[in-house]
Formats: C-alpha cells, structure tokens, sequence
C-alpha cells in the first residue's frame, strides 16, 4: 500500500492544475495534471542546469541532438527536431561554438550548409550534464514503482498514439 501523499503547504504553488474544477471533464483534468507535472519537472531542471552547469535547457537539448547524431546535423535539422526557429537555433549555436563546445564544419553536398558537432571539450561536457540530468529526472519520479512507471509509461503511448490518429 502506498504511503499518503503529503502536502507541504509551505511550497505549495498555483499550477495549472488548479484551475480545473471537480466538474470538468476528467479528459480536461489530465491534461492539465500531465502539464503541471511537465511544468514542475522541467522547472527542477531548468534550476539545476543553471546552477550545477551555468546553463540552459535550450543549450542541453541542442547539444542532446548532437550527442544522438554524430554526424553533426544541418542548421534546419537542428531547427526541426527542436521545434524552435532558425534564429533561436543560430543564437544558441553562436554561443556554444565561442564556448568551443560545437563546431561548424562545411557540408561538402552543399556549399552554402555546414553540419554543427560536439567538439570533444562538448562531448565530455554533454556527457557530465546528461549524467547528473538523468539522477535528477529519476529521482523526481522516484515516488512511483517501477510497475507504476511501466503502468504510465504504457497509458502515454496509447494517449499519444490516439492523439497522433486524431490530430490533423
């Protein structure tokens, strides 16, 4: 049986969860709890990152796309699998190359393109934030059994499969 969750009311904050009332629809009700509990995860890392790393979550999801792509990736690429626009992908990029954690190397199939990699000083401390990042994220969801989190994690991809079916 599992302990009562305990409220400590001292950091209790407005969320989005709040919002919703007992007669809304149960669909609104988990959407907005699956928000808030993105919201406050990604909340705990933002602070750590910034804390532990003297960085951003942008800057770790970028450099993320180039720790899962070797290869290095073109600008757009970058762009496309971050959901973010061009210039904020540029801006971002701009600072990690003056940091010396990435480079831009030409793309031989098209002079007017480079491929953006980890430079090995970006490898190294990709790999030292990827490390501590990944104890954060398992410690914050640490108050769920391991079937639970099999449980969850099976719900979500059907809710995410059904969404991907209905969305236009």
């Amino acid at each position: 049986m599992a302990a009562p969750a305990v409220v400590r009311t001292d950091r209790v904050r407005t969320d989005r969860e709040t919002i919703a009332r007992s007669d809304d629809h149960r669909a609104l009700r988990i959407w907005l709890r699956l928000l808030t509990c993105t919201q406050m995860i990604e909340r705990v890392v933002r602070s750590r990152l910034r804390e532990r790393f003297s960085t951003t979550l942008p800057r770790f999801d970028l450099m993320a796309q180039l720790e899962r792509h070797p290869e290095g990736l073109k600008m757009n690429e970058l762009s496309r699998l971050l959901m973010v626009t061009g210039g904020n992908v540029t801006t971002i990029v701009d600072q990690l190359e003056k940091e010396g954690l990435v480079e831009r190397l030409d793309e031989p199939a098209d002079r007017r393109a480079f491929r953006i990699h980890l430079t090995r000083t970006g490898e190294r401390t990709f790999a030292d934030m990827a490390r501590e990042h990944e104890e954060w994220v398992v410690g914050l969801l640490s108050g769920l059994s391991r079937r639970e989190q099999d449980e969850l994690l099976r719900l979500l991809a059907k809710a995410k499969e059904h969404a991907v079916e209905v969305a236009p």
